[in-house]
């Protein structure tokens, strides 16, 4: 029977590759559900056989395990006997906190996030406040916030980048407040037409009655590239554009899953108790991008040990 191998690599939450010391329980199963390795093993890549099957078989599934950490995996990895498949696995701690980068870190990261947190704030002095205080008060919200301009960034629409068009947060309003799982930003118009675009060219797919699960929501369409943490961009068109602008209020958010049925079934019930976790979307969009061989995922954060 012919053979292809998979390739695992293994980083943690700053995204580096672990240490060469440290042991990792890896677990492999063939798409029969069959395991066909499970063992511990030391160190950041581990290369292994596994037989190729020309059907479904070859959707292999890899799971990594360590102590102190969030156990962590993927499937499909759809092997073949032509090429050594890669595996991206990034193994968070249990107990963990953020690592923000500064402001001036974030200049020379993109400027372009630098702008948005200024616009509204009259100076660079209270920008710089804003910054701060949800570092201090909302970490969570924080990366949510990272997390969703890090990813706008890299979506391509038929004319420019989804973070292109964003002009300034909702800082103030308690209705459309910063939360761990989504913020609100006032964005130029032209980004509907754009996203309708990609929708029609297979890019997004969009949600029925968005107004259901986002009130006040006129339309609301979701990235489909991966199988995972995909950004959705909700459109409230009814809502009044601050004086001297014509801007859309535009809410967005990632999704644990690509499916709507997952998408309700497994976050939003849920979700009325808890909120989605950014920590799992940094992971879930991070492995997702190098999985599908993008560039890096690097929103400017990481997520380190716990102190203490």
């Amino acid at each position: 029977m012919a053979t292809a191998k998979i390739l695992i690599n293994l980083y943690d939450g700053t995204r580096q590759l672990i240490a060469a010391e440290r042991e990792v329980l890896l677990t492999i199963t063939d798409g029969n559900k069959q395991v066909v390795f499970r063992d511990f093993v030391k160190g950041p890549a581990f290369l292994w056989k596994v037989k190729f099957f020309d059907n479904f078989g070859d959707q292999y599934t890899v799971l990594a395990s360590a102590d102190n950490a969030i156990d962590v995996g993927f499937f499909p990895v759809n092997v073949s006997p032509k090429i050594v498949r890669p595996v991206f696995l990034m193994l968070l701690p249990e107990k963990s906190e953020f690592s923000f980068s500064s402001r001036s870190e974030l200049r020379q990261h993109s400027p372009r996030l630098v702008e948005l947190f200024s616009q509204g704030a009259g100076d660079a002095a209270k920008a710089q406040e804003r910054y701060e205080d949800l570092m201090e008060d909302s970490g969570p919200s924080l990366a949510c916030v990272f997390n969703i301009l890090t990813a706008a960034r890299d979506i391509h629409l038929p004319q420019s980048t989804i973070l292109d068009y964003f002009r300034q947060f909702v800082w103030s309003d308690k209705d459309f407040p910063m939360k761990q799982d989504r913020f609100y930003v006032w964005a130029e118009p032209e980004l509907l037409n754009q996203v309708k675009l990609a929708h029609a060219q297979g890019a997004f797919s969009e949600e029925p009655n968005p107004g259901i699960l986002h009130k006040g929501a006129t339309c609301s369409y979701k990235q489909i590239q991966f199988g995972e943490a995909n950004v959705q961009i909700t459109f409230h068109e009814n809502n009044t554009s601050p004086a001297g602008t014509n801007w859309v209020l535009v809410e967005p958010d990632i999704d644990y899953f690509r499916d709507m049925a997952a998408h309700t079934l497994l976050e939003v019930v849920p979700g009325f108790f808890s909120l989605t976790d950014p920590k799992t979307v940094y992971a879930l969009r991070w492995i997702a991008g190098r999985q599908a061989n993008v560039p890096e995922f690097n929103p400017p954060y990481s997520i380190r040990q716990a102190a203490g």
